[in-house]
């Protein structure tokens, strides 16, 4: 689209920008109401190089502190694989975005471990991020804009119409919560390990609930909504009788 004065094509509006983000979130791999896939699924949490660069790190610091016993070499080594990665995707000219990312974060857990001295202080910034998503969301529900429910209503470019919908609204709501309880899950069940300096029992754990948990959340997710907007555009495409 472009305006009258030329050429110069129109910027996006506000809500634009917000629909194209939720579209390359893991929730724009499957339209909602549309059937979820093992591929869809895959897709969704970036493909078998997004699994690799996800649990990877992760595993290394697992192994090399149940080794070593050292936290140098812990940190350092899943660093330099994701710096590995960034320079992967440079190489092959794909999206570096993720990668920069997980690297950035995985840098901050590092310099916060390497500067105490302390393994377990590389878990420190999971335990923040988890703390920010269950009180954002918690905040979305005591409002009664849960935020599954305006993602899916950016995907579906239907605005806010979702919230005058009874069943729409109760499924983001229910959506919502088990999002909640999954990033909560991870602070009860990590930051007692934490605590009681178990460091590698806090790495497992943080791999198992960390994209496993994240995958089989999003597919819950994806069936709720599916079923409840499988059902609403059934009945609105379905002919009405003439009225007699």
């Amino acid at each position: 689209m472009t305006d009258d004065r030329g050429d110069q094509p129109t910027p996006p509006t506000f809500s634009e920008s917000l629909s194209a983000a939720a579209q390359k979130s893991g929730f724009g791999q499957v339209t909602p109401g549309e059937t979820p896939t093992a591929g869809a699924l895959l897709g969704a949490i970036g493909g078998v190089r997004g699994i690799v660069e996800s649990l990877l790190p992760g595993f290394l610091f697992v192994v090399v502190y149940a080794i070593t016993e050292e936290t140098l070499p812990a940190v350092l080594v899943p660093a330099g694989i994701a710096v590995l990665f960034v320079i992967v995707r440079l190489i092959t000219r794909t999206p570096v975005v993720p990668a920069l990312v997980g690297l950035l974060g995985i840098a901050v857990s590092a310099a916060l471990a390497i500067f105490t001295g302390d393994a377990k202080e590389n878990f420190i910034l999971g335990f923040f991020l988890n703390g920010g998503y269950v009180i954002a969301l918690l905040i979305s529900l005591a409002v009664r804009w849960p935020v599954i429910g305006i993602i899916v209503g950016l995907l579906r470019s239907e605005g806010a119409e979702w919230r005058t919908d009874k069943a729409k609204f109760r499924v983001a709501t229910v959506a919502t919560v088990l999002w909640t309880g999954m990033f909560a899950a991870r602070l009860v069940v990590q930051v007692p390990l934490y605590l009681a300096d178990q460091t590698q029992w806090l790495g497992a754990t943080k791999l198992i609930m960390g994209l496993p948990l994240y995958a089989a959340t999003l597919w819950v997710t994806w069936l709720l909504v599916r079923a409840v907007y499988a059902k609403t555009d059934a009945a609105s495409s379905a002919p009405r009788k003439p009225a007699v």
